[in-house]
């Protein structure tokens, strides 16, 4: 189990595991692997080689910049050359439904569009394997429906996701594995159904209260 000290006191720490997977913390104790090779111990830039994708919390690009130049960042961030950056980036846009906003200056695009384009970003460097960190926050309903539909698709070609998230009934729809972190540690994991209806998962994110009441 990969431990570390740093930890947001307000939080369970999943974006602390995010962290600590693709480099930007160091573990202070167990390793965590893909493919057989190690990642912990490894800088942010080695990581990203290695086949690992990642999405932030807060989005954040280059305004002025072209979207397809602020998606070729994340191919650079693999290693590609140039000519191979500009065709992945191109390939990304496509993927997440964004080849026609290519010359659009990224500060004019909508939240939705954003969040999309950094995922197309993540999916530039070609990953084995994406880690999304709350990829669907500050969108409408319908805006989570149209992400959704993107990351449906991305796990229906082989991609394997791995996704933070506190909207349960988008996770429903597309995890086939909950895991519930709670100050640190494991709370429960296996099948969404099973885990939803944990009652130790009810009472930490409930309320002790609330899980007495469904037993009333």
């Amino acid at each position: 189990m990969i431990r570390s000290r740093y930890r947001n006191p307000n939080g369970a720490g999943k974006t602390t595991l995010f962290n600590l997977l693709n480099g930007v913390l160091g573990s202070d104790a167990g390793k965590a692997t893909l493919a057989g090779e190690t990642m912990t111990g490894k800088k942010v830039h080695e990581v990203c080689r290695m086949g690992v994708g990642r999405t932030f919390q807060v989005v954040r690009c280059f305004p002025r910049l072209p979207l397809l130049d602020n998606v070729i960042v994340g191919a650079y961030g693999a290693g590609l050359g140039d000519a191979e950056a500009i065709a992945s980036a191109a390939r990304a846009l496509e993927r997440v439904g964004l080849a026609d906003r290519a010359g659009v200056a990224a500060g004019q695009l909508t939240n939705k569009q954003l969040r999309l384009m950094e995922l197309a970003r993540a999916l530039a460097g070609a990953p084995k394997i994406l880690l999304l960190d709350e990829t669907l926050a500050g969108l409408g309903r319908e805006e989570c429906d149209d992400v959704l539909d993107v990351l449906v698709r991305l796990r229906s070609e082989g991609m394997t996701v791995v996704i933070i998230e506190h909207t349960m009934h988008a996770m429903m729809r597309i995890a086939d594995r909950f895991v519930v972190l709670d100050h640190g540690r494991v709370l429960a994991s296996g099948l969404p159904r099973q885990v939803v209806e944990d009652r130790s998962v009810i009472e930490a994110y409930l309320g002790k209260k609330w899980a007495a009441k469904q037993d009333a």
